[in-house]
This record gives structure tokens, sequence and C-alpha cells, in this order.
């Protein structure tokens, strides 16, 4: 009789680490430190002053900085510089708002004028109607009552530091069969008639940094692209720089550069010079070196270790 052949039994041992081996308590861990950060960044603001609240909010709202809060402090405090800003332009919209209003030849026209605080600065837009207000059809050349509100706002734009920034708008309207001059030529023309006409109030040459023509492609009224009111002349008052001067140069020499020699006045005759005592350079003194740590005596306990010490020397791999 054959032998009956024996099964083969096989034995899998599932492999696996257990305990602090594990990979779970490491998700748990970092959820908890998670929370703990958030935690201290809550107690953080809740005692801070209400100006760091309102940046850090303003930051979180709009990451990017365009908006009025700003949440960095770089040199200086964003918010506060921005605040400001906003204080000198709501005073001059007002002056300008009451100066237009005293003048009966403008007063008839507060509806064409809009005078608007944006994140770039003040905004004061001159807007047509289907007459042609301030320029007339297809033309460049200001009209009487445009030069008027013109020079009103020359003579407040020019004691302002702040930089001007001149836009040029007209209507989807076409200017003409030729292609030579069209709305693009036409709305950049306007802007720069204003500018010269501010000049000659008195602007400064390097207060004007740009000048815009946009024709048709920025529309005030959207759904209506022939409205009379997209045929418009926009300033802007921006906003001052950061505060941040650059540096003094004077006749090509920066602040810093050594002062050229002073010749010696001539004495007058039978006055002999005095002999003036010359100082030597500073010896360098070497700097301190720091002292070494104290070694703690044989009797002093050592210190407790702290709690994220404590947290840190359960990691897997650290020293015992």
């Amino acid at each position: 009789m054959t032998a009956k052949a024996q099964p083969i039994i096989v034995i899998k041992k599932k492999g696996g680490h257990g305990g602090h081996h594990g990979g779970a308590w490491k998700v748990a861990y970092a959820d908890f430190v998670t929370a703990m950060m958030s935690l201290f960044i809550v107690l953080w603001l809740m005692g801070s002053s209400e100006k760091v609240k309102k940046a850090v909010a303003g930051y979180f709202n709009d990451p990017k900085g365009t908006a009025n809060l700003l949440g960095t402090t770089m040199t200086s405090d964003g918010m506060a510089v921005t605040v400001k800003d906003d204080e000198k332009m709501k005073k001059l919209k007002e002056k300008l708002e009451a100066e237009i209003k005293s003048k009966k030849e403008l007063e008839k026209l507060s509806k064409q004028i809009e005078i608007t605080i944006t994140a770039e600065g003040l905004r004061i837009e001159l807007i047509e109607d289907k007459n042609g207000t301030f320029y007339p059809s297809g033309s460049a050349h200001l009209s009487d009552t445009g030069q008027v509100l013109l020079n009103l706002l020359g003579a407040e734009l020019k004691t302002l530091p702040n930089e001007l920034l001149i836009e040029g708008h007209t209507d989807a309207t076409k200017y003409s069969t030729d292609d030579n001059y069209s709305n693009w030529e036409l709305s950049a023309d306007r802007a720069n008639s204003t500018r010269r006409l501010l000049q000659e109030d008195g602007v400064r040459s390097d207060q004007v940094t740009q000048v815009r023509g946009y024709a048709d492609q920025m529309l005030r009224v959207k759904s209506n692209p022939y409205d009379p009111s997209n045929r418009r002349i926009s300033i802007l008052v921006k906003n001052e720089a950061d505060g941040t001067a650059p540096p003094n140069i004077s006749a090509g020499k920066q602040v810093g550069d050594a002062a050229p020699p002073v010749a010696p006045k001539a004495l007058p005759s039978g006055v002999k010079p005095v002999p003036v005592a010359t100082t030597t350079a500073p010896v360098p003194v070497p700097a301190p070196q720091p002292k070494p740590a104290a070694k703690p005596s044989a009797g002093t306990p050592p210190a407790k270790p702290s709690f994220m010490d404590r947290l840190k020397s359960m990691l897997p791999g650290a020293k015992k």
C-alpha cells in the first residue's frame, strides 16, 4: 500500500508594527499641535489692540493687499498710512464739492461731476451728456464750462504732493470712417488737453505721471456701449507713497560722501597761525568675548524638562 500524501500546511504570519511603532499616533499628534497653535493665535489676538485686530482681519480678507486695511508692517503701519490717506482724500473731496457748488456756472453740473474715494486714491470724473458739456462731439477742444471746472481743480491739485493720473474715455460710436484717427486717438487727445490745461493752472510737470486713452474699452454703462455717459475724463489723485524717501542727491553726490576740503582763510598781516593739534585715529577695541556658561554645581538639581521637550522625547529616533 502506498502511503497517503501528507497535506502541506502553510502558516501565514501577518507582519506589522504595534504599540509605539505604529503610525496612527502621528496623525493624532499633528492634530493636537495644530489645535494648540490655533488656540495660541486666538489667545494672542484676544489680548491685542484694536489696530492689530483690524490689520490681521484686513490681511485675511484680502491677502493681496489691495484693500483699505493692510496686514503687513514692513517699515510702518500700513493700516495707519491708508487711514491717513483716506482722511486727506475725504477732506479734499468735501472741499472740491463745496467749491463746485459755490460757482453758479458749475452748480448745475453737479450730476456730471462724480468724485469718489477708491483704493487707489480720489477719482474725479467729468461725465458727458448727449449735448457734449465738456467736449463737443468728436472734438478734443475743451468747452468754456470745462475750462472753468479744470481751472478750479488745478488750483487745488497743484497744492498737493500726490501724483495725478489722467484718463480719457469714449463710447462705442465710431469717430469716423478714417482709420488714421479713431476713438483711441480721440480719447488720448482729450486726456492730453486736460493735462495741458491743468499744468497751465499751476500743476507741476512731474505731478502728472500718466496720461491714458482707453477709447471704449472701459465703459461706465456696460449694458449700453453708446450711452453718452461713457464719454468722460477721469483724474485720479493717487494716494501718497509709503514714506520711504529716495537718497538725497546733490550736485551728483549722495549723502554720506566726504565733503571737499575747505581752503584756509588768509590771516591778517602780523598774526601768526596757531598750530592745531591733530587727532590720531582711535585704537580699535576688540569686541568682548562671550563668557562661557557656568556649569551647574554638583548639588544643584537638574532643571525639569518642559512640556514640548517631553513630547519631542516621545518621537521615534529621539535620544533617550
